[in-house]
C-alpha cells in the first residue's frame, strides 16, 4: 500500500509563479471575471500584481504600495478607479462582451 502523503509536507502552490507572459496574464484574468465575483477580481489582480512586481506596479500607478496589497486582496475592495489604474499599469483593458446563453 502506498504511504500516505500529508497535506502539510505538500509544497504551496502560487499562481503568480505561472503569470510568466501577458497571455497567462489576461487568461487568468479572464477566468476570475467569469466568476463574477469582485472580490476574486480584486484577489486575481493582487496575484498578478505580485507576479509583475508590487512596487513597480505602485510606481506606474501612482498609488502606494501598502494600499495596493490592502486593495487587491481577498478582502479588499477596490474603487473602479483603482481597477482601472491598475489594468492600464499591466498593460490590459476591459473589454464588455455580450453574456452568452445558456
Amino acid at each position: 500500500m502506498a504511504e500516505k502523503i500529508k497535506i502539510s509536507d505538500l509544497p504551496l502552490f502560487d499562481v503568480a509563479e505561472y503569470l510568466d507572459s501577458d497571455e497567462m496574464i489576461a487568461a487568468y484574468l479572464t477566468v476570475s471575471l467569469e466568476d463574477d465575483d469582485p472580490a476574486e477580481l480584486a484577489r486575481a489582480l493582487g496575484t498578478v500584481a505580485r507576479a509583475r512586481g508590487m512596487t513597480q506596479l505602485a510606481r506606474d500607478t501612482g498609488l502606494a504600495r501598502e494600499a495596493l496589497y490592502r486593495s487587491l486582496s481577498a478582502t479588499g475592495n477596490p474603487s473602479f478607479a483603482t481597477v482601472n489604474k491598475v489594468m492600464r499599469a499591466l498593460g490590459l483593458k476591459l473589454v464588455p462582451q455580450p453574456v452568452s446563453a445558456h
